[in-house]
């Protein structure tokens, strides 16, 4: 990939059709802070459709790499989709990646006020179509995506949730051990120290962990009714059981909706190779095109 500037930081060359696409660092203030994201444009394309990407807890833009590849899964989707002539915009929450804010003030609230402002950025975009705009959510990423879908006055055309949460609450409980928790609900504004599965060490406040029991995904999703997506893994340990935890949202929401449930674990199989992970980037790529106007 060769780099030029902040505001252009990618150009890739499509050799057999000489197709140009661009990635753009974009910023923007959320609350006060500035909030980054990175605009990915196919280049000759008069106001193509637009899809915003969310990613997971602790995630960012780019979403995990997959080895096999060394890309990551949300930038590598972008990179596949704007070869069928749709751009995105994938962001970092504040707290997380290059956006400014610290991790343990995030909130699922918080986050959802984030994907708002981030459709009302591209709304304001001369070169996407702010009336053809789809939202993808990974994991707590696909959670927020429905408080996001919800809320928004923007029109959706359509929405893919992979592997959402569907009980938050359960869910984090499950990856940070409930004795975290019961001290995250006890903390006010104090920072609780989490440890993740894989060892990484986390700081939240009381506000993440009330936050999990206020917001509620399959209330959210009754408020949208638009066509809706979800993905989830059978050999998904992250959320769980599957497909009963995807399938709970669609039976809560009005509109055209599938559910696909593949053998695969909360990332898709990326360590194993991209296979599964080209597979839903195609599958929910077709499936967005179709509903787009």
């Amino acid at each position: 990939m060769t780099k030029l500037t902040a505001s252009s930081c990618a150009v890739l060359l499509m050799v057999s059709g000489l197709v140009y696409w661009k990635d753009h660092i974009i910023s923007f203030p959320v609350d006060g802070q500035k909030f980054i994201g990175t605009l990915n444009l196919p280049e000759g394309v008069t106001n193509p459709p637009v899809i915003l990407l969310l990613h997971g807890f602790t995630g960012s833009r780019n979403e995990m790499e997959i080895p096999s590849v060394k890309e990551g899964v949300f930038s590598r989707a972008a990179r596949f989709w704007a070869e069928q002539d749709i751009a995105s915009l994938r962001i970092d929450f504040r707290g997380s990646g290059e956006s400014e804010g610290a991790l343990a003030d995030t909130t699922l609230d918080g986050q959802v006020r984030d994907g708002l402002a981030a459709l009302d950025y591209l709304a304001g975009r001369p070169d996407v179509d702010a009336r053809r705009m789809a939202i993808v959510g990974w994991s707590m990423g696909g959670a927020v995506a429905t408080g996001v879908a919800a809320r928004t006055e923007h029109d959706i055309d359509a929405m893919a949730l992979w592997a959402p949460g569907t009980n938050m609450a359960a869910s984090i409980t499950f990856v940070l051990g409930p004795e975290t928790v019961r001290q995250g609900l006890a903390a006010g504004d104090n920072v609780v120290e989490a440890t993740l599965p894989w060892g990484t060490r986390i700081e939240l406040k009381g506000g993440f962990f009330q936050s999990l029991f206020s917001f509620d995904p399959v209330a959210e999703i009754t408020s949208f009714t638009g066509p809706l997506l979800v993905a989830v893994g059978s050999n998904d340990t992250v959320v769980f059981p599957q497909p009963a935890s995807g399938q709970i949202l669609l039976d809560y929401h009005s509109g055209e909706d599938e559910l696909i449930n593949w053998p695969m674990d909360h990332s898709f199989n990326a360590q194993e190779n991209s296979e599964t992970v080209d597979r839903l980037i195609d599958t929910t790529g077709a499936f967005i095109r179709k509903h787009f106007d």
